[in-house]
């Protein structure tokens, strides 16, 4: 196997190629390593490359496959990169932020010790806007993260980096997390798969728990983002909420059949048919057709969360959410922030303690009425996103009319972050320039395992695994 295929193989199938010893964890290493110093510099997907500690900890692998025994981790020796907005013990985390530039902490976020219990070796950090707000990864003091399918156009955010590294295989899967549409919208743009899990699935520890966020896996198919999910799983001690476990491993759901089931979907839920480009409209039309060919029942119609004007709530909790966290943390002077961040965090600082309650309130209220929609649906299918990634640099300002380009660019996701569902993007269409086009499925509570089924489902029907950016 050449280079070029083995950067591309899926991250179980790389698992089982180091326990057989067909290839080693630093061969594997260096693989990515050679394609990250060929490839960084055209798309600044990762932010900062661990290099020194990738080597190491691929030689700490071997010496455990040496050692052998029975309590392997799943993944062990196996490349990861990890998104810089979470903490890792011994290399730069910089959050994209230029005062944390030389940043290195000395422990690890839950998220990512998980991924080293599970025999991941680091390969470094990717991009994302300075702390994470933003559906693009553009941060002031880093060069900006581009799409290896185009590298004029972003690699979208704040999972950018990650999906976009992943597509242009410079790592074999990524680790992000999803605030808004963070791991779906970036990976609709870069062509590769994403899961948002639901509320709960995935602890924030040791940072307090977010109504939005959750940490989650971008991967080249549908079982490695089931195995890493696996992997990320489960509550920490202290965490205020959890999601209920899984009844068997999620990986195991890829390959069973899903059944008949009653999906619902809409081309443009919420907005104007102009505003959803014709490429992602007519990318769930035929998502629809194929789910018919497989037996499902397929009809017209929009959850009621689309309908309501969620907006002005939703941003104020995520403003306040965002102010509060640069006061635990504490986040470097408010000075040196970029423009939006700084906008964001005095905005929160203005946030009544009673308005923030009422907006929660409501919040919970949609979220409840949503919900009840999934009593008569099993799944929701929609666009990931309105149309194609901005061309880096297009995003400017702060103004009202800026944040409603943003919102605009990317309207179909945050719905499920506020009912906590989980959701995904399947990369099943491109468009008339060839850029990636992402379907979003959305499931019920805590039902990451139909999704997972339908996903495999889709993923055998209308296989994505062969495609390959310009940039690669």
């Amino acid at each position: 196997m050449d280079e070029r295929e083995l950067a591309f193989t899926p991250a179980i199938e790389q698992a089982a190629m180091v326990r057989r010893g067909d290839v080693s964890p630093s061969e594997l290493v260096e693989c990515y390593l050679t394609r990250i110093e060929a490839l960084n510099p055209k798309l600044n997907s990762y932010i900062t490359v661990a290099a020194d500690f990738a080597r190491e900890h691929a030689r700490a692998a071997e010496a455990r496959l040496a050692a052998g025994g029975d309590d392997l981790p799943p993944f062990l020796g196996v490349p990861i990169s990890i998104k810089d907005l979470n903490d890792t013990a011994g290399i730069v985390s910089t959050h994209a932020t230029a005062e944390w530039h030389d940043r290195v902490p000395e422990h690890d976020d839950e998220v990512v010790a998980r991924c080293k219990a599970a025999g991941f070796v680091f390969l470094g950090k990717t991009v994302t806007p300075e702390f994470g707000p933003l559906n693009i990864s553009e941060p002031p003091a880093y060069p900006p993260g581009r799409n290896p399918w185009g590298p004029e156009r972003s690699c979208g955010g704040s999972s950018g980096g990650a999906a976009a590294a992943l597509a242009a295989g410079m790592c074999p899967i990524s680790q992000g997390s999803d605030g808004g549409g963070s791991i779906r919208n970036p990976s609709a743009w870069n062509g590769v798969f994403g899961i948002k899990p639901n509320r709960g699935r995935v602890s924030a520890a040791p940072d307090m728990q977010q109504h939005f966020s959750i940490n989650g896996p971008i991967a080249r198919t549908v079982a490695d983002a089931a195995a890493l999910l696996d992997a990320m799983a489960g509550p920490a001690t202290g965490d205020a909420w959890w999601a209920p476990p899984f009844t068997r491993p999620l990986v195991e759901e890829a390959g069973v059949d899903p059944g008949k089931l009653r999906i619902a979907f809409h081309e443009h839920p919420g907005v104007e048919p102009d505003a959803c480009a014709p490429a992602n409209r007519a990318a769930v039309r035929d998502t629809v057709k194929l789910l018919e060919e497989l037996g499902h029942t397929v009809e017209e119609a929009v959850p009621p969360g689309y309908g309501e004007d969620i907006l002005m709530s939703s941003s104020m909790v995520f403003a306040a959410n965002h102010a509060a966290e640069a006061d635990l943390a504490p986040y470097p002077p408010l000075e040196t922030l970029d423009p939006w961040m700084r906008t964001l965090v005095e905005m929160g600082r203005l946030v009544p303690a009673v308005e923030y309650v009422k907006a929660m309130a409501g919040l919970q209220a949609m979220s409840r009425h949503t919900v009840a929609f999934f009593d008569t649906y099993d799944l929701f299918v929609a666009p990931t996103v309105a149309g194609p990634p901005p061309v880096v640099g297009a995003m400017g300002g702060v103004g009202i009319e800026d944040v409603m380009k943003f919102w605009a660019l990317t309207p179909f996701t945050a719905l499920w972050n506020t009912t906590g569902q989980p959701a995904v993007s399947l990369p099943l269409a491109h468009d008339e320039a060839g850029l990636p086009v992402g379907v979003q499925i959305v499931g019920r509570p805590a039902d990451e395992a139909t999704l997972v089924r339908i996903s495999a489902q889709l993923e055998s029907a209308n296989p994505w695994i062969a495609r390959r950016p310009p940039v690669s």
